[in-house]
């Protein structure tokens, strides 16, 4: 049985001071086997999460890696680099990365596959903007990027990959996709694995849905059946806020 996977992006922001005080508040909270849990930082923050969480069932996370080994790329951070510092797992893909950076499906693919090799846990992301939504397309669009992100890739490795879907018109606007519309969505993600894969393998990946999740509607979306968690954004900002989400993932699975 799949367990929830609650992963929280800082996106560019936080200090190293205000992470350690972060990470201190997480330890002193209690902890469910039954649910993951991910605090993904600007790389500066890496270090000393990965420190201040020693021992404590909280993964550490990139919020990316550049597409090759090494070489004369100028403010990009490798695998290796992210190898040293000993982080759990590395989101790829956000619609940020690839409006602001140009990071295509192909490039996505590229860096599932270091991260694989290198036994980091991608989080890839897809999803689709407003314009393909009201073209009726979102679908179509969402299996194009599975398709182009996981060429050559074999059902071990992306059983150990998590999907997250983020509607893009729905992130960090306030607004959010219905948890009817995030269930359809991740319902056909987890077809296309199933048809790709076959549905055992499918059964295994955990898709999480990211767009404006808070603590009041965390848990009805939580509740939907191919929504195995939430790739979470201002929200995880605040150690609360975090926490109370945290902790209605666990009553959902419980309940």
């Amino acid at each position: 049985m799949r367990k929830l996977f609650i992963a929280g992006n800082w996106k560019m922001n936080k200090t190293m001071a205000s992470a350690k005080e972060f990470a201190n508040v997480l330890k002193s909270n209690m902890m469910h086997d039954e649910v993951e849990l991910a605090v993904i930082a600007p790389y500066t923050q890496l270090e000393i999460l990965v420190s201040a969480l020693y021992n404590r069932p909280v993964m550490v996370g990139a919020q990316n890696v550049f597409q090759e080994t090494s070489g004369a790329y100028t403010g990009e951070i490798s695998i290796e680099m992210l190898k040293e510092i000993d982080v759990d797992c590395c989101v790829i893909g956000h619609s940020e990365r690839r409006q602001y950076f140009n990071e295509t499906d192909e490039i996505v693919n590229k860096k599932l596959k270091l991260l694989l090799e290198n036994d980091i846990r991608p989080i890839m992301c897809v999803g689709e903007n407003l314009e393909v939504r009201k073209a009726g397309n979102a679908i179509s669009h969402v299996k194009s990027q599975l398709e182009k992100g996981l060429m050559d890739i074999n059902s071990d490795d992306v059983m150990n990959t998590t999907i997250a879907y983020e509607p893009i018109w729905a992130i960090g606007t306030g607004e959010t996709a219905s948890p009817e519309q995030a269930e359809e969505i991740c319902s056909e993600i987890r077809n296309f694995l199933s048809e790709k894969y076959g549905e055992m393998v499918a059964e295994e990946v955990i898709i999480q849905y990211g767009g404006s999740v808070k603590p009041e509607n965390a848990e009805e979306i939580l509740r939907k059946p191919n929504i195995d968690g939430a790739l979470i954004g201002g929200a995880s900002l605040d150690v609360d806020m975090f926490m109370d989400i945290y902790d209605k993932a666990y009553f959902t699975k419980k309940h």
